[in-house]
């Protein structure tokens, strides 16, 4: 296997399935993420976004195909996937019950950092976020958008090349979602980071993706710029209309700690 160095693709799948059963989740997909991107991965619920996710951070293994991840694979090397990977998922990951510094020192131990470097990668990530006069409130105070910062802090602690999102806006008012985006668009620029987001948010979509595909039924029915795709169907076709071309439907979610924790478990179920 090439060194990761050398790797010009910081995500690599070819024909990588996933069955559950009878039932074939994602079906024989092919990726190309260039490093520094922004990639949207879109499709309507169950159709194989979060499985294409879960596979590629290493927490469910392929029924068949491969894939690599910052240039190791992700079967044979997962402890080396895993070091280069920071993950967001649906679910709230952030411990209501403890402040947002006992979270990120928590994590910082999770994360092996030595203790040299964890107060300052700390502050420097609660600042990043906007965080740093919340820092020793307790989480469960916190607005939905502030978990979800508090949520991209820690996955961000150990500084990972690529940062999966897993419908990273979810339940949030359009300010604090404003914010996320905001938020990600500083880490790609200021640290270069790779960055695999599902969404079923259009403008979401068209906002962050320097490109994006979308799934239907475990396969991917197009890939590409979202301008690209836009002008593919007409000179006035929306992002919208590219989804319900090509996806067949469009779901919107849309704030305190259990508020946010149960759309997000709703949404986990659903796919």
């Amino acid at each position: 296997m090439n060194s990761p160095a050398l790797e010009s693709f910081a995500i690599r799948t070819s024909e990588l399935t996933r069955q559950f059963g009878s039932l074939t989740a994602v079906d024989h997909i092919g990726l190309n993420i260039p490093y520094g991107e922004i990639f949207g991965l879109l499709g309507a619920n169950g159709a194989g976004k979060s499985t294409v996710i879960k596979m590629l951070t290493t927490l469910l293994s392929p029924t068949s195909g491969t894939a690599e991840v910052g240039g190791f694979d992700i079967i044979r090397s997962p402890a080396d996937v895993r070091r280069r990977i920071g993950y967001v998922s649906q679910l709230v990951s952030a411990d209501g019950t403890l402040t947002g510094y006992e979270n990120l020192r928590l994590s910082a131990k999770l994360y092996g950092l030595p203790k040299a470097e964890r107060g300052t990668r700390i502050a420097d990530a609660l600042d990043f976020m906007g965080l740093a006069d919340s820092a020793h409130k307790l989480v469960r105070t916190y607005s939905g958008g502030m978990i979800r910062r508090l949520e991209l802090a820690q996955a961000m602690l150990h500084r990972p090349a690529i940062l999966f999102l897993d419908e990273p806006t979810i339940g949030l008012d359009p300010v604090a979602r404003r914010t996320v985006w905001d938020r990600l668009l500083d880490l790609r620029r200021d640290y270069g980071m790779t960055v695999l987001i599902t969404t079923h948010d259009m403008e979401e979509a068209e906002e962050l993706s320097d490109k994006l595909a979308i799934l239907h039924a475990g396969q991917i029915s197009v890939v590409g710029e979202p301008a690209e795709l836009r002008a593919g169907l007409g000179a006035d076709a929306t992002m919208d209309d590219v989804f319900v071309h090509y996806a067949g439907g469009l779901i919107h979610e849309s704030g305190t700690f259990s508020e946010v924790a149960q759309t997000r478990r709703t949404a986990h179920r659903l796919g």
